[in-house]
């Protein structure tokens, strides 16, 4: 059964501008007025410490408690709880069907009782939920053409790791204007969700915050635990707990050990600090998640996708994995990044020598990843009305005609496989 169209109404049809919260939604009442927390927003514009140069209520003050803690945290703004953000925002039939049975299919690629290629293509970042939505529109129709060599899922990543600062994603700074309105983030983002579910595809993202899967994992078919948290326990954890595939990135300096590491932390049970569905500090037990799998990124030292360095990686990994887990039996390419450098055109080039690699017959191969959108390059990030539409403000992409080129040639790469 392949991944099938919503035909009703995008349910998550969203423009970049101002949302609405749900309606029925109970948001909790901050402690501050308006007033007080524009003061707060102005001190801290003006490099004051709002917590001494304002006079406006704390926590603390209101329960009693000695103003001695938090001397370095300013609570601005409660948010829903997961509960209440699915219970508004929630999937329909076609949407669940679509994740329930995406997540099979690429289960079904990873353990290669599937033979199509897994390809995970989109945006770097969504920063416009509509310009989002027109990519996901344009590769629904790609994906009928070539679905039965190649398993499409869309890049749907809204948070985004910084090596020093910069802009953070949709869920944090919606406005990209530094407002960091972190409730319309969250909406905002289930809301683009379900419009690409919509589409009839499946959704992929990269689990960087650990309270925000709450609000999001449901309608995601497969995550990525990224280069710089991969070593992370706070993160494996996660992963342990995860209903979907999940991908480790080779950590930045090219360590394919601390991946390897990862997937084998993230089988095992954990039982960590978490919130519940009513946003409830809770001890978490997880069962452990057999579907984790290495994606080789490249790093600071160059790339690392040839085949000698895919044949290294299996190596490791199968030196560590059970021979029947995902990750022992192939990995995916991460075609950007370290591994053409963040360069467009680069990185066109090396999903090309991947086909061509995979139509010889190569092995160990199961997927791609490709950051892909409507126009190629980047743009520095700014206010959404002042940026060319469709193009990335985070990592240089793949234009779009470029993209549609290069699905075509790695599913002829998968047919021609299949005669070897």
């Amino acid at each position: 059964m392949q991944q099938q169209k919503n035909t009703g109404a995008a349910p998550g049809s969203a423009a970049g501008g101002d949302i609405a919260a749900p309606a029925g939604l109970d948001h909790p009442q901050p402690l501050n007025t308006p007033e007080e927390l524009r003061a707060i927003r102005q001190a801290m514009r003006e490099g004051k410490n709002p917590l001494i140069a304002t006079d406006v209520p704390r926590w603390e003050d209101q329960v009693g408690v000695d103003r001695i803690i938090n001397r370095r945290v300013v609570e601005l703004e409660p948010l829903p709880t997961p509960a209440q953000v699915l219970a508004e925002l929630p999937l329909d039939a076609a949407a669940q069907e679509i994740v329930a049975y995406s997540r099979d299919e690429i289960r079904a690629c990873l353990y290669g009782q599937d033979d199509r290629l897994l390809v995970i293509v989109g945006p770097c970042s969504v920063h416009d939920p509509a310009a989002a939505l027109d990519y996901a529109h344009r590769l629904a129709r790609v994906m009928k053409e070539v679905e039965g060599e190649l398993l499409i899922v869309m890049r749907v990543y809204f948070e985004k790791p910084r090596t020093t600062v910069g802009w953070k994603g949709l869920i944090n700074d919606p406005d990209i204007d530094g407002t960091h309105n972190i409730k319309k983030g969250l909406l905002l983002a289930r809301k683009t969700l379900l419009g690409v579910l919509g589409e009839g595809l499946a959704a992929a993202t990269e689990f960087l915050e650990p309270t925000s899967p709450q609000f999001i994992a449901d309608a995601v078919s497969w995550g990525a635990i990224g280069a710089r948290n991969t070593e992370s326990q706070v993160h494996r954890q996660l992963a342990s707990g995860m209903s979907m595939p999940i991908g480790f990135k080779n950590a930045t300096d090219g360590s394919v050990k601390a991946a390897v590491n990862g997937c084998f932390a993230s089988a095992q049970q954990h039982t960590f600090f978490g919130i519940d569905h009513m946003g409830r500090a809770c001890a978490v037990e997880t069962l452990g998640n057999p579907d984790c799998h290495v994606v080789l990124r490249g790093s600071i030292h160059g790339p690392n996708y040839d085949a000698e360095s895919v044949r290294h990686a299996m190596e490791d990994i199968r030196a560590m994995m059970p021979a029947d887990s995902a990750a022992a039996h192939g990995l995916i390419v991460d075609c950007s990044h370290g591994n053409s450098g963040k360069d467009e055109h680069r990185q066109a080039e090396v999903v090309r020598d991947i086909a061509r690699r995979i139509a010889d017959g190569e092995t160990g191969i199961t997927g791609v990843m490709m950051e892909s959108f409507i126009e190629g390059g980047n743009q520095p990030a700014a206010p959404l009305d002042q940026l060319v539409y469709g193009k990335s403000i985070t990592d240089k992409c793949i234009s779009w005609p470029e993209t549609e080129r290069l699905l075509h040639e790695l599913a002829d790469a998968v047919s021609a496989r299949r005669w070897k």
